[in-house]
């Protein structure tokens, strides 16, 4: 169990098993797979992930840093954070709070961590997850785009199946709430509201025909289009039918079943060469913008 500053312990599950009376530690955040026995009248929480690939702490950090920063304001309180070797998970609950109180960046917060346990190492999904944290303000922001895709990415390691998939997953459908001042975009046969300018995941774009060097040249990318020819977006309520159980397929308008694009959980290509993962697509031709006008500075003027 090491110190890293006062009242902050980082260790393993085998320090949270002998914690010694003469440390004062009153609060334990545990991050493993298993949660651990009862630890007398100390205040706990428990937050269940492996150290894989798979693994979600991204959606966490903002609660474990509030339970750390709440315990740290306690008058003689101390706390601390493991997981089962002390190396990873707990280290990057450790980063996220020094990066949150202390204003510093992930790089910053991580070398000053491996300054004081040098064995420190977070492995390569979880940097990912604190680079994004970073780029969020050190907040996880649910509108954020970044967000929604990394959310999204998450769902064939949750839901394998992909049954039984969270409500929250999907953006909610436009229609049911027409009147709004975000742009919209319609079905351009039908005139039906597809989705709302909030629920576009915008990308930086690949690099046009170079990333399509593997296949046969179209006439677009031999001309060096790089452009992106589809809206990416969020699942919406009206999609869930077609995507629940199947891994690809096309999305059809709900109303006049008229092809609008794609979707593929584990990812597709743009026209402008990005690989996105996943990749809900409708193609630009297909649907029409809706801008909210306001004429609330308009003056009637008679004559």
């Amino acid at each position: 169990m090491i110190p890293l500053r006062p009242g902050l312990f980082l260790g393993t599950a085998g320090d949270a098993a002998t914690i010694a009376p003469d440390t004062g530690i009153s609060h334990v955040l545990t991050v493993d797979s298993k949660e651990p026995p009862p630890l007398g009248d100390r205040q706990t929480k428990f937050v269940r992930a492996l150290d894989d690939a798979g693994s979600d702490l991204l959606s966490f950090l903002d609660e474990c840093v509030r339970f750390v920063q709440e315990a740290l304001a306690c008058t003689g309180a101390a706390v601390l954070v493991h997981c089962h070797a002390g190396v990873s998970r707990s280290a990057t609950i450790v980063t996220a709070y020094m990066m949150k109180i202390d204003g510093l960046t992930f790089e910053e917060a991580y070398s000053k961590l491996q300054d004081v346990k040098p064995d420190v190492k977070i492995n390569d999904e979880f940097v990912k997850q604190l680079k994004l944290y970073e780029k969020m303000g050190c907040n996880v922001d649910l509108t954020s785009a970044d967000y929604k895709q990394y959310r999204l990415q998450k769902v064939i390691n949750k839901y394998p199946e992909l049954q039984n998939l969270p409500q929250e997953l999907f953006a909610l459908d436009p229609v049911s709430q027409e009147k709004t001042n975000e742009v919209l975009y319609r079905c351009r046969k039908c005139r039906r509201s597809l989705f709302r300018g909030s629920s576009t995941l915008n990308h930086i774009p690949g690099s046009g025909p170079n990333a399509f060097a593997h296949k046969r040249m179209t006439q677009t990318h031999r001309e060096g289009q790089t452009k992106c020819t589809s809206y990416f977006v969020e699942p919406v309520q009206w999609m869930e039918p077609a995507l629940l159980g199947v891994l690809d397929g096309q999305i059809l308008c709900p109303k006049c079943r008229s092809k609008l694009g794609s979707f593929n959980w584990y990812g597709d290509q743009c026209s402008c060469g990005r690989w996105v993962t996943p990749a809900f697509q409708i193609h630009k031709n297909r649907v029409d913008e809706v801008k909210h006008l306001s004429f609330s500075n308009v003056k009637n003027v008679s004559s």
